[in-house]
């Protein structure tokens, strides 16, 4: 393991550089896969360090090369784009300026720490062995960004040989840097159930089909099914999030809509509960005499696995770089989802978790929270780490 001496102290003097772009972005989120203001924020500050970025085809993406001096593996560094449609609700000076808008999940600060380690990436050439390929990927909270970008070809194109990401995280430790071989987060996938019976009036029951007792105990039902059919040692989470019916009191609507999703950490599991959720609502319609629609609206991301060398490399380096007290192994995956996953199946790789627990706050705000707020001192760790893994002469 060999790593530019003073890289630390050079991600620190860049914080407030660092700070100030992802305050920039924070500011003016897009979501989804095209993000016009946000790609050529990062497109001028790419070519300021004299790298040619190259542009999504179908999707507002960016791809840029750092070749080293000497020959050397290819080395893939992410960083997501998008925002979550929210109202941000921070009170910060630098809150969203676009209602409907937030980056509650750090990928503001993604995008930036990723520009700052490609600004030391760039200091130290020299030092480099092979190439460094920055990612900025539009469409990670459910657009399936990762995989349209890996649709246009650009692993092929550079020819990557290992890839790298860090996800932010309000509520872990600031500047802990956390990671575990194998399943680091679960997948996820979404169902939709759509009950269909018979309209009628509040007061003759009998001559309806009520599809809303029978949304009801679908709810209950499936939470049931995922208790006894699933291992308890498994993880595995069903959760309905969305229960629509009727549009009045005193009146048996004609159907009811059931949404939600489900993840898990093994392929298996994963199957297992699709086909689970099908036997459960097929059932249900059935005594009820209904009918039911099934669909599957997000084709779903599949589990975010890290592979062991280089799970246990990034830890390695973290302890080497930044002391042992900012390392920590994870015991268990986590069942939040991340489409990087899609990149892990086609080289081997490692995505890491970066602590900005805010000072002096007992219960932080999580992810995806619309009052979540960042230790922005842990900035310069993640460039740190960054930077070390891709010039790292291993």
């Amino acid at each position: 393991m060999s790593v530019p001496e003073g890289l630390v102290e050079e991600a620190r003097q860049l914080a407030p550089e660092v700070i100030a772009l992802r305050r920039e972005l924070h500011a003016e989120p897009e979501v989804g896969l095209a993000l016009p203001d946000t790609q050529a924020r990062l497109v001028t500050r790419l070519r300021a360090l004299g790298l040619e970025p190259e542009l999504g085809a179908s999707l507002g993406s960016i791809v840029a090369r750092i070749d080293g001096a000497r020959p050397g593996p290819v080395r893939l560094l992410r960083a997501d784009m998008d925002a979550l449609p929210m109202t941000e609700e921070t009170d910060l000076p630098f809150a969203s300026r676009r209602p409907g808008a937030m980056h509650a999940c750090g990928h503001d600060a993604h995008m930036a720490m990723a520009l700052g380690a490609a600004e030391l990436i760039v200091r130290h050439r020299d030092d480099l062995a092979g190439a460094v390929v920055l990612m900025f990927q539009p469409g990670e909270e459910g657009h399936d960004g990762a995989r349209r970008m890996l649709a246009e070809g650009f692993l092929e194109r550079h020819g990557v040989d290992a890839a790298f990401a860090i996800h932010i995280f309000s509520n872990l430790p600031s500047g802990v840097i956390a990671t575990r071989g194998g399943a680091l987060m679960a997948s996820a996938d979404e169902f939709e159930i759509r009950l269909v019976g018979k309209g009628g009036h509040a007061s003759a029951p009998h001559q309806a089909r009520d599809p809303i007792p029978a949304a009801a105990e679908l709810v209950l039902a499936l939470q049931s099914a995922l208790g006894r059919r699933i291992d308890p040692v498994e993880p595995a989470v069903l959760t309905v999030g969305h229960l629509a019916a009727g549009t009045t009191f005193n009146v048996i609507p004609e159907h009811a809509l059931v949404r939600g999703t489900w993840r898990a950490v093994t392929d298996e599991t994963r199957s297992a509960i699709r086909s689970l959720i099908e036997r459960v609502a097929s059932g249900v319609a059935t005594a009820h005499g209904l009918e039911v629609e099934l669909s599957w609206p997000m084709n779903g991301y599949p589990v975010t696995r890290n592979d062991p060398r280089e799970a246990a490399h990034v830890l390695e380096l973290t302890r080497s770089v930044l002391g042992a007290d900012h390392a920590l192994e994870l015991e268990n995956p986590i069942l939040g989802a991340e489409d990087f996953s899609y990149v892990l199946q086609r080289v081997p790789g490692a995505m890491a978790f970066l602590g900005a627990a805010p000072p002096g706050v007992a219960e932080p705000h999580a992810n995806h929270s619309n009052r979540m707020v960042l230790d922005e001192d842990a900035f310069a760790i993640g460039v740190a780490i960054e930077a070390a893994w891709a010039l790292d002469d291993r």
